[in-house]
């Protein structure tokens, strides 16, 4: 039986709570008998609200309770009575995560920031009681109006990694190795594809109390873009990352030749979505401590002209100077 344990991706059936009736009543005190309506409002209904929070890392609840919803109002009483609101329904979703239409597609919002909430379906406004309806002609009325409908809308939830830096490359490039070496943070590692099966997040810690956070996403291949492996689905996590590390093997473990690698990396990135290109980035070449990426690695600079930091997330080679420069890019700007 597969074990599911991230979801990135889900819809999700928000209904809102409806409005009380408004009620018809008329009091009949012992000294007031003729006293006039006193029709209480209903209460409104309640709303289901989407609150981000820093504590939730996937959709994984709202895959298995994909149906939210928040509490009716209660209907007016006699003796000016209100009904009782409805509860809101909070649901906790990971920061990051975009809201839409789920059968028109149309783009709805975002919630980003630890706390930031977003009305995902709005309760229905309580009906009138009867006396809102006395009027100098018109001493007991016995109209009232009944409770709104909350809303019942169908939403598609995509959650988005919160990260400063994304870590793009093939897999067995050795990214969950690098996060593994400048973090406290534990993804799996294993010498076969597609070891990273969803994104996770490492926070790179100074000496001064600065911190860098940092998303592996899955292995990159050819074709992603399209759906090929598992690039396609989780693509969109780079998106909200400010800085890319390429990491390549640069020993070529896998039979490719790491020239091919960047630029393939590179298209599947424009292909997705071009202005990722426009990112800052630097390339990271790791595996910098097996024997054949001293050739491999002067080829690459021969063919690409570009600079490289030289890594190797195995050993410890090149992570202190990796370190830096991410320090340099985020915070020496500011000093």
């Amino acid at each position: 039986m597969k074990i599911i344990t991230f979801v990135d991706r889900v819809k999700l059936h928000a209904h809102a709570g409806n409005g009380g009736n408004g009620c018809r009543a008329f009091r009949r005190d012992k000294y007031e008998p003729e006293g006039g309506p006193s029709g209480g409002d209903g209460g409104r209904g309640g709303s289901v609200i989407l609150r981000a929070t820093k504590n939730c890392a996937s959709l994984l609840d709202l895959y298995f309770q994909p149906i939210q919803r928040a509490e009716h109002g209660e209907p007016g009483r006699g003796k000016d009575q209100y009904g009782r609101h409805g509860e809101d329904r909070i649901v906790l979703v990971p920061m990051g995560t975009e809201v839409s239409d789920a059968e028109t597609g149309e783009w709805i919002g975002e919630i980003i920031d630890d706390g930031a909430e977003m009305t995902a379906a709005r309760g229905g406004k309580g009906g009138l009681g009867n006396r809102h309806f006395i009027t100098s002609s018109h001493q007991a009325p016995v109209e009232t109006t009944p409770g709104e409908r909350g809303e019942q809308k169908k939403l598609l939830l995509e959650m988005k990694t919160v990260a400063d830096v994304g870590l793009v490359g093939y897999p067995n490039a050795g990214k969950s190795s690098l996060v593994r070496a400048i973090s406290l943070a534990r993804p799996k590692v294993g010498a076969y594809p597609f070891t990273t099966l969803y994104p996770n997040i490492g926070t790179v810690e100074y000496e001064d109390f600065k911190r860098v956070r940092v998303a592996d996403i899955p292995g990159l291949i050819k074709g992603a873009h399209d759906g090929t492996g598992l690039g396609h689905d989780f693509l969109r996590h780079i998106e909200r990352t400010h800085f890319l590390l390429i990491v390549l093997d640069m020993a070529g473990t896998e039979g490719r030749n790491p020239v091919d690698d960047y630029r393939n990396l590179l298209e599947e990135l424009k292909l997705h979505r071009a202005e990722l290109l426009e990112r800052p980035r630097k390339i990271v070449a790791n595996k910098m401590d097996l024997p054949e990426a001293a050739d491999y690695l002067r080829e690459f600079k021969r063919r690409t002209r570009q600079k490289v930091l030289e890594i190797s997330a195995e050993t410890g080679l090149g992570i202190a100077e990796l370190k830096q420069a991410l320090y340099d890019h985020f915070f020496a700007a500011g000093e």
